[in-house]
């Protein structure tokens, strides 16, 4: 069964929101995506995952409507990820769990990303 088929199947929205937003390589990247377009080696340096695992949550997260995945006809090949309307919605939570996460819980620094112009606004960590 698919993880899409098992995300409909749940009765709880939260039960069907943690499957989909509940590990923290999820949350990085919507959190890095809140800033705007990113290239893939952009979210790899950013969010400290694998090419493997990156690679994976993308394609997991673009199957899932949260994210666009855009490739240019240049050479070398460019592809930029950017959320959708979905993706876009999330960025409350994420922003939630940062103030969460300086009110309550050690800090521990982070790279710091440039936002695009038309970027919604997710205060990084400092």
């Amino acid at each position: 069964m698919r993880r899409s088929d098992t995300l409909q199947k749940e009765a709880c929205p939260i039960a069907r929101a943690a499957q989909l937003l509940g590990d923290h390589w999820t949350l990085l990247l919507l959190r890095d995506l809140g800033h705007g377009s990113r290239r893939f080696q952009e979210l790899l340096h950013s969010t400290g995952m694998s090419p493997a695992v990156l690679s994976n949550r993308l394609r997991h997260l673009e199957s899932a409507g949260m994210i666009t995945r855009r490739q240019f006809a240049e050479v070398p090949p460019r592809v930029e990820y950017t959320l959708t309307e979905m993706g876009l919605a999330a960025l409350p939570l994420v922003e939630q769990l940062r103030q969460f996460g300086e009110i309550w819980l050690a800090a521990v620094p982070e790279p710091a990303l440039q936002p695009d112009e038309d970027a919604l606004p997710v205060e990084p960590c400092e």
